[in-house]
């Protein structure tokens, strides 16, 4: 009996330790209507969107940023998570070609243009196969995840329509406390 009550205490803080560091979702704000919550991390997973809407400008700097965040001030539009980024190939690896801010649902707002610098469209639903992780967007972090995505779609015999990277926080949050996904879309049938 003693052996197995200073088992417990010996083992009790890396157990503690261990579930401690398990990733687990910090949300700054809500999800657009039927949006699945992020996960499980660190490993693929097939996942159904509904149809959404969406205002996107080109890039994917801070600047692109501003400019959504002025959007959905000027137009009264709710701040919501995540933050929508469609990837494009490049030299091997994946950049960022825009960035979108999700509406609550296809009810808010309106499509069309806002301005040069905006578009407001809505989404088809979609399939995909996402990786998600918990820490920054590095090209190292993005290249683990599409490594993983690339060999579940080789694994199902199809290629992805476009990939995308999903952001759900903020910079009030700790880099290495941030959720991303990158999602492969997947064809429709």
């Amino acid at each position: 009996m003693k052996r197995l009550l200073a088992f417990l205490i010996l083992t009790s803080p890396s157990l503690l330790a261990q579930e401690a560091a398990q990733p687990v979702y910090v949300s700054e704000a809500p999800l657009p209507k039927g949006w699945p919550q992020p996960g499980p991390y660190n490993e693929v997973a097939e996942k159904q969107y509904p149809e959404y809407r969406v205002a996107f400008t080109k890039g994917g700097s801070g600047l692109s940023f501003w400019t959504l965040f002025s959007h959905i001030q000027k137009n009264d539009i709710p701040m919501t998570a995540p933050v929508e980024m469609p990837m494009e190939a490049k030299d091997g690896g994946m950049k960022k070609a825009a960035m979108g801010f999700l509406y609550q649902n296809t009810e808010v707002g309106k499509t069309g243009a806002d301005g040069k610098s905006v578009e407001v469209k809505d989404v088809k639903k979609a399939s995909v196969l996402s990786y998600t992780w918990m820490g920054d967007d590095s090209e190292a972090e993005v290249k683990k995840a599409r490594t993983a995505l690339e060999a579940a779609l080789e694994k199902k015999g199809i290629k992805a329509e476009s990939f995308r990277l999903l952001g759900y926080n903020g910079p009030g949050t700790p880099r290495k406390k941030r959720t991303y996904e990158l999602q492969a879309l997947l064809p429709t049938s």
